[in-house]
C-alpha cells in the first residue's frame, strides 16, 4: 500500500517551549524495554509532567485547554541527546502530526520524518509569537503547507523552513524506507533471482 503524501497537516497546538528538550525528556528510558512502541503515547514528557504536577503546576500536554493537540512547538535543538527512536514513537502515539521548533537535532529530527511527522522550522521571534498566540487562543487552529512552506494560525502567518529532501519524501509519499522497501518486494526478488551468488549458477 502506497505511504500517504503529507502536503498538509492541521490541527490545534500545545505550545511546550524549552532550550535543549532532550529524548529522555520527551520519553524516559525505563519505559524503552517494550517489544513494540505501541502504548508509549502515555509516557511522552512523563517526568517532565510529573515534576510539574509536584510544583503545584499544570503540564502542557495535561493542560484541558490543549486537550487533542496535534501540532507541538518548542524552542531550540529539540529532540537532543540520545538517538532513541522511542521519542518521536511517544509523540506519535500521544497524538502529535507535527512539530514546530527554533530548529531540531539530526537523528531525532529523522527519526521523525520516517514516521510521517513533519519537523518544521520558525526563527526564534516569530516562534515565539505562534507560541503566545495558541497561550492566548488555545482553539486556534494551525495549518502548516509544505507545498508553500507556509504556517498559518488564525490571521497570523508565517514562512517555515524545511530541508529539501524531508520535504521531498513527505509530499511524495516516500518517507518510510522500509515501506518503500516491502513495497518493491518483486522487484527485490527478481533482481536477487538473476544473481548467481543467490540463484547458484
Amino acid at each position: 500500500m502506497a505511504l500517504d503524501k503529507i502536503l498538509t497537516v492541521q490541527g490545534r497546538a500545545v505550545p511546550f517551549m524549552g532550550e535543549d528538550i532532550d529524548t529522555d525528556r520527551i520519553i524516559p528510558a525505563r519505559f524503552m524495554k517494550c517489544v513494540t512502541f505501541d502504548g508509549l503515547g502515555e509516557f511522552a514528557f512523563f517526568d517532565s509532567r510529573k515534576e510539574f504536577e509536584k510544583a503545584g503546576k499544570v503540564h502542557p500536554m495535561d493542560d484541558p485547554r490543549f486537550s487533542g493537540a496535534s501540532i507541538l512547538i518548542s524552542g531550540a535543538n529539540f529532540g537532543c541527546g540520545s538517538s532513541r527512536e522511542h521519542a518521536p514513537q511517544s509523540l506519535y502515539r500521544a497524538g502529535i502530526r507535527a512539530i514546530v521548533a527554533e530548529s531540531f537535532a539530526e537523528i531525532f529530527f529523522g527519526n521523525s520524518t520516517t514516521l510521517g511527522i513533519p519537523c518544521v522550522s520558525l526563527p526564534r521571534e516569530q516562534l515565539n509569537r505562534l507560541a503566545q498566540l495558541i497561550q492566548e487562543k488555545p482553539a486556534t487552529v494551525v495549518s502548516i503547507d509544505l507545498g508553500s512552506m507556509q504556517l498559518t494560525a488564525g490571521d497570523w502567518k508565517a514562512p517555515i523552513s524545511l530541508n529539501s529532501s524531508a520535504r521531498q519524501a513527505l509530499t511524495e509519499g516516500k518517507w518510510d524506507p522500509i515501506a518503500e522497501l516491502l513495497e518493491s518486494a518483486d522487484s527485490i526478488q527478481s533482481v536477487a533471482s538473476r544473481q548467481p551468488y543467490i540463484s547458484g549458477y
